[in-house]
């Protein structure tokens, strides 16, 4: 045996054991009411939830302009698959103006709100708790949502069964769910830089750039939006092929199609919280 071959037997394992765990955990509850996105994460614990729990689990969206139409297309064929028990709530997040102001605590108004409207649901229905899918890999980056949670008393079950972001791959790959390699995705919100308002009409314009970069077979992207301009972040891998001068230009014109004025690709490709550098660079000036 190869010594790569024993490791990832070794990671498989480990993440086994996680989740072995974390089923146990969750079925020591009397019921459960799981936030869901429809990404890889939350899209597991709903999984793990059901298995779990069955009907005492209940997984709920939160409805807003935030969140994407393509978001809410690749959860339906999530619930179709797996016949997890779901609801969809709508929420109001755009109606306070702290959240509006996209300041670097927006994250906290937007969970702060999810979480009530939980709560509400939780104890109109007699549900003894709510979770949501943070992960051991979300404790290292800037998350003011996490202090939301923590306020609500929201439980986190993948983060205290020890899972990462690969251990919860490999174990809905494992589950055959269609999310196990699902790119990171974010809300539309999380497209605009900090202090930029937070309005449905860029939140709409955003979300026609990244169809359009969709509809052209990238996979992993952002499109940043900067007043009238679009920058564009490309996973590294797709990379070349966004790069040709053909792709450039109709990149360019469907963009401008679209409703942007002009648009950039950014040359360090694609990378997960991108826009918090913003912060970091104001906290050294």
């Amino acid at each position: 045996m190869s010594a790569l071959v024993q490791i990832r037997e070794e990671s498989d394992f480990e993440a086994g054991r996680k989740e072995q765990a974390l089923l146990a955990r969750l079925g020591s509850l009397p019921s459960l009411l799981i936030a869901v996105s429809g990404g890889a994460d939350s899209a597991y614990l709903a999984w793990a939830a059901h298995q779990a729990l069955g009907a005492k689990a209940l997984s709920v969206t939160a409805i807003s302009p935030s969140y994407s139409e393509y978001d809410r297309t690749e959860l339906d064929k999530f619930l179709r698959q797996t016949g997890v028990r779901h609801e969809f709530v709508e929420t109001h997040e755009l109606d306070n103006p702290a959240y509006r102001a996209n300041a670097g605590d927006r994250c906290y108004y937007c969970k702060d709100e999810l979480f009530r409207v939980l709560d509400k649901l939780a104890q109109e229905r007699g549900f003894a708790a709510v979770a949501y899918g943070v992960n051991v890999d979300d404790t290292s980056d800037f998350r003011p949502g996490q202090r939301a949670a923590a306020e609500h008393q929201v439980l986190a079950p993948l983060l205290e069964a020890g899972m990462s972001k690969a251990d919860i791959r490999t174990l809905s790959k494992r589950a055959r769910l269609a999310t196990w390699d699902r790119p990171a995705s974010a809300c539309l919100s999380s497209r605009l830089p900090y202090g930029t308002e937070v309005t449905p009409e860029r939140l709409q314009l955003v979300e026609r750039g990244e169809a359009i970069l969709r509809d052209l077979g990238f996979r992993q992207f952002r499109v940043r939006l900067h007043d009238a301009l679009a920058r564009i972040e490309i996973a590294p891998e797709e990379m070349p092929r966004a790069l040709t001068v053909e792709m450039g230009s109709d990149i360019a014109q469907r963009f401008k199609a679209a409703g942007f004025l002009y648009v950039a690709l950014d040359l360090e490709g694609y990378r997960q919280g991108s826009l918090n550098a913003a912060l970091k660079h104001s906290l050294r000036t």
